[in-house]
């Protein structure tokens, strides 16, 4: 460290601005179609609609922890919300983020099980 003045000189880090958001805020739902039941069935992956913040990392620690099973991989989607019009009013629909949750050979999740 390098004296400037009366000050000492040291290199900060940067740290983020927001840290790692919590196991069940990363999680938002589970997606319950037809095309997510396919995913299920054929090749043991679970859906589900996560924080847009959220990471790769974030979502499998979540399902880890909230779910105790092992994850395989994480593929993520962003959606653009689409616009709408409504007799001359102009709008637009939510983005979101959806997670494709790979599970390891023996592991499952009745995402309907509290249906």
């Amino acid at each position: 460290m390098a004296k400037v003045g009366s000050k000492i000189a040291a290199k900060k880090k940067v740290e983020r601005a927001e840290p790692g958001l919590k196991d069940y805020a990363v999680l938002q739902s589970p997606v319950i179609t037809e095309k997510s039941s396919l995913a299920g069935s054929e090749s043991n992956t679970v859906v589900f609609r996560v924080d847009r913040r959220a990471t790769k990392d974030d979502i499998r620690s979540a399902v880890q922890k909230i779910y105790k099973v092992e994850v395989k991989a994480v593929r993520t989607c962003n959606y653009m919300g689409k616009v709408k019009r409504t007799k001359g009013a102009q709008g637009r629909r939510a983005a979101f983020k959806k997670a494709y949750v790979s599970l390891k050979e023996g592991q499952t999740i009745d995402v309907v099980e509290g249906l």
